[in-house]
């Protein structure tokens, strides 16, 4: 890779998008990926979630609630909107646009179902939405409230991790920053977002002007989660580094399987 392909945003950079622009402008980082767009899949996975524990009115109300997220974006209709076919929604005209409609839906479910398991769910997507929105504070709001009623085991809770991360990263808060993405490293223990908690600390430490100890991190993640996108990012990271004079050690190797 060329040293100017580098220093583009990542894909994980790239998920935050138009709520990012704060965070773009100062250091290219990222404004989530997290998050995770909002998807069909995530979408099934959430009405799945919350039908087997018994809610089921709320169940079917969330996924009405959600319905809104899975509605496509097309620029062409901010300047001449198509008609849809029966019985579907029109296209929204920008990301921005569905955001505030996927936000507004599930405020309003969660008014009605107030201290639900489904309303519990019901705040990650309404904080991813809020901070793609640039709403820092109510997204970090909303991913406090789904860590504080997610199981352990829950495998959404990375999402809510890095989330709650990239908020404070977007807000300044490089110290809490880290604090979220030590414990995403802690808690993720599976290929969903494999070692992309220390590639996250990496990133905050090279913002703290603490290079030599960001290069040390990242040398550290091939071994931690071979063959993951964090490692592949590491190895990138690192080459950009050392060009600006950085010293890196070189990367730690996978742990070989014993053989018995």
């Amino acid at each position: 890779m060329s040293r100017k392909e580098l220093k583009q945003p990542d894909a994980f950079q790239k998920a935050g998008g138009e709520a990012g622009a704060w965070v773009v402008a100062r250091q290219k980082m990222v404004a989530i990926g997290v998050v995770v767009v909002l998807a069909l899949g995530f979408i099934a996975a959430v009405i799945s979630w919350v039908s087997s524990r018994g809610e089921s009115t709320a169940s079917k109300d969330l996924g009405a609630a959600l319905k809104v997220a899975g509605r496509p974006v097309d620029a062409a209709e901010k300047e001449k909107p198509a008609t849809p076919a029966p019985g579907e929604e029109p296209a929204f005209k920008s990301e921005k646009e569905k955001d505030e409609a996927v936000a507004k839906s599930l405020e309003t479910f969660r008014a009605k179902h107030g201290s639900s398991r489904a309303a519990a769910t019901a705040a990650l997507p309404l904080a991813q939405a809020s901070f793609r929105l640039g709403k820092y504070d109510d997204a970090l709001k909303g991913y406090d409230e789904y860590l504080k009623a997610a199981a352990l085991d829950d495998p959404l809770r990375a999402t809510a991790l890095e989330g709650q991360g990239y908020a404070h990263e977007a807000k300044g808060e490089l110290d809490a920053a880290i604090t979220a993405f030590d414990q995403l490293a802690r808690e993720n223990q599976t290929e969903f977002l494999n070692g992309m908690g220390l590639y996250h600390r990496a990133r905050i430490l090279i913002l703290q002007g603490k290079k030599d100890e960001a290069a040390k991190q990242l040398s550290e993640i091939p071994a931690a989660a071979p063959n993951s996108s964090a490692a592949r990012l590491a190895t990138d990271r690192m080459a950009l580094l050392a060009a600006e004079g950085v010293k890196v050690p070189p990367p730690a190797l996978p742990a070989k399987a014993d053989a018995g």
